[in-house]
């Protein structure tokens, strides 16, 4: 009995914190289960901590709208957490004039102290363009909105906006 219960103390400890990081189990109830013998604690967070429930914890976080300086282009979007990092989710509006289109430059700093960026344009008044940047483990994301034509950015733009921070 001792061996397995040295085996299943670091599952126990781990599912728990998975759970209280997921808000499933009440302030009461993880005091409860950590006065009790390493072995309940382990099927009461088993019974707590479903599969499913952990894979749909995925956090996502909101931003946007940003708007070029003359306003004729924006966009908005989001930022998910997945197992093998960050993605970033946008759409891309334009209400320009003939000939114009509308740029989304976003920066990001990787963990590794590298800067990466991904530029997406959208000449379309009617419809919006979806853009995904697989940013992985980052520490620092912003986006700047601008005008330009079919072939590069022109100019006014925006300030850089802060999409997404480490740390809130």
């Amino acid at each position: 009995m001792r061996s397995a219960a040295r085996v299943l103390l670091p599952l126990a400890a781990a599912g728990l914190s998975a759970a209280l990081a997921a808000g499933l189990v009440p302030a009461p109830a993880a005091a409860s289960v950590s006065s009790v013998s390493p072995v309940a604690s382990v099927v009461s967070v088993a019974s707590v901590v479903s599969p499913a429930s952990v894979a749909s914890a995925a956090e996502t976080w909101r931003w946007g709208p940003t708007a070029s300086s003359d306003t004729k282009g924006w966009a908005n979007g989001y930022v998910r957490s997945g197992s093998s990092g960050l993605r970033i989710v946008g759409d891309l509006y334009d209400a320009g004039g003939a000939r114009t289109c509308s740029w989304v430059k976003i920066k990001w700093l990787t963990d590794r102290g590298k800067y990466r960026t991904a530029t997406y344009r959208n000449c379309s008044q009617s419809t919006p363009r979806t853009f995904t940047v697989n940013a992985g483990y980052m520490l620092l994301a912003k986006a700047m909105v601008c005008r330009g034509g079919t072939t590069r950015i022109t100019g006014k733009c925006s300030r850089w906006e802060r999409v997404w921070t480490q740390g809130g």
